[in-house]
């Protein structure tokens, strides 16, 4: 079977990564825009470098969680695709080996003029560090009013899904929110969130509970009727 799984930042929290926005809708303390849109970064290059520093040192600290290892495991019966929000690498190291990253990827910088030179990278990124034609590297995210690159593939995918699994995110954020809309009508839906925003119907099952209690219980619900 054909699963597609989506995930957002409820999948790595229980990581200890942090979720980037606060409840007063800051990212750690800067409005958004400072730190993840281009406005932000042609004002101020190094406050946003400096942010993404802060969060690569931190994901080298942390390891994926048992809902990570859990989705890596269901690929041992079927065919699992997980697409996510989520610019860590913990997915991969879990062991999920189809992974496609919406937003980008924290391990990884890119050219600020070639946005095909992409290498992998794992130490701070600060003013002077180049690519091969002598631009400045920038973190390979997706920031606020940038194209969605992976967002074509994403869709190519629900679409072939027999089931989808919606882990750690709230689906209120386009363009990933629009993504179930793609998936077949009679596509299973499984909704694993705390708090979810959407309810139980003959065709989305909800779980309201956060991913490591939740993913276990949606995959004995796969085990027992698919």
């Amino acid at each position: 079977m054909r699963i597609t799984v989506l995930t957002g930042a409820g999948m790595s929290a229980e990581s200890g990564l942090k979720t980037f926005r606060d409840s007063n809708g800051l990212w750690e303390g800067h409005d958004v825009m400072e730190v993840a849109s281009p406005i932000g970064w042609n004002n101020n290059p190094e406050l946003v470098l400096d942010f993404y520093n802060q969060r690569r040192r931190q994901l080298l600290e942390v390891k994926p969680n048992s809902a990570h290892i859990d989705l890596a495991e269901l690929e041992k019966d079927h065919e699992v695709t997980i697409v996510t929000q989520n610019v860590d690498d913990l997915h991969e190291r879990a062991g999920s080996s189809r992974v496609a990253h919406l937003h980008g990827e924290l391990f990884k910088v890119r050219s600020t003029v070639n946005d095909t030179y992409v290498i992998d990278w794992r130490e701070d990124l600060v003013l002077g560090d180049l690519c091969s034609d002598g631009y400045q590297l920038r973190p390979h995210i997706v920031w606020f009013g940038e194209a969605v690159p992976m967002m074509e593939e994403a869709v190519r995918v629900v679409r072939q899904s027999d089931l989808l699994m919606i882990v750690g995110t709230s689906m209120q954020v386009y363009p990933a929110a629009g993504l179930m809309s793609y998936a077949p009508h009679d596509c299973p839906v499984f909704f694993i969130d705390p708090k979810p925003s959407m309810s139980s119907t003959d065709r989305i099952a909800v779980f309201a509970e956060k991913a490591t209690i939740g993913v276990p219980l949606a995959i004995n619900k796969i085990s027992e009727n698919f």
